[in-house]
């Protein structure tokens, strides 16, 4: 039903796909990458709020009506995605029971993942939720190797790039990862299971509970 009318298409990292009040026009499916919901402050803070990846998809609540966008939607990692207008997916809408039970089980596990967030960012240790952030992009690609900078891993946390550098340099130091300028390794995913938060389990045993994957 939707297959036909999906576009396939490469986005490279740091790509800006909807900024706050932006109308979300074009819904994506990613198949391989992480597209990061940051939540920005009038200060021009701003912290992730949620992950897209190949088990979700973004602005997938515009194919019941039009929407803006709540969040700054950035590419994470270089991603490979299908796309489909928002329009043609609302004509869909009326025509496809299991279309619409499906986004809206999609919606409730993206809250899930939401609400999930606010606790984890005001009360696990930077440490612990770098684990978790790790974790949910390594599952979302299709390699060990991530490409980071410090300031992007700074706003993902909400902390100082200074806090990031000595995070990470401990984790490297227990053989859990291997940091290089603007690269990150996975060297050990068990361990990193190990220190992360309880957070990770919760998101991703959501996500499968929803939506099977």
């Amino acid at each position: 039903m939707i297959a036909p009318h999906l576009t396939q298409i490469d986005l490279e990292r740091g790509r800006l796909i909807y900024d706050p009040g932006d109308p979300i026009d074009q819904v994506y499916f990613p198949h391989d990458g992480v597209i990061s919901l940051m939540t920005l402050m009038a200060s021009g803070e701003a912290i992730e709020s949620g992950t897209i990846g190949p088990e979700g998809a973004l602005g997938l609540a515009a194919a019941a009506a039009p929407r803006q966008s709540l969040s700054r939607a950035v590419v994470q990692t270089p991603l490979r995605a299908a796309r489909i207008s928002a329009e043609r997916l609302r004509e869909m809408w009326p025509l496809s029971a299991a279309l619409r039970g499906l986004i809206d089980r999609h919606a409730e596990a993206l809250y899930s993942h939401a609400i999930q967030s606010v606790a984890c960012n005001a009360l696990h240790s930077v440490e612990a939720r770098f684990c978790r952030w790790m974790l949910a992009c390594h599952d979302r690609i299709s390699t060990d190797t991530i490409a980071l900078t410090q300031e992007f891993l700074a706003d993902m946390l909400g902390v100082q790039r200074t806090t990031v550098t000595a995070v990470a340099r401990s984790l490297q130091e227990k053989g859990v990862i291997r940091y290089r300028r603007g690269v990150v390794d996975v060297i050990d995913r068990q361990a990193l299971q190990a220190l992360s938060c309880e957070c990770y389990g919760v998101v991703r045993g959501n996500y499968k509970r929803l939506l099977g994957t």
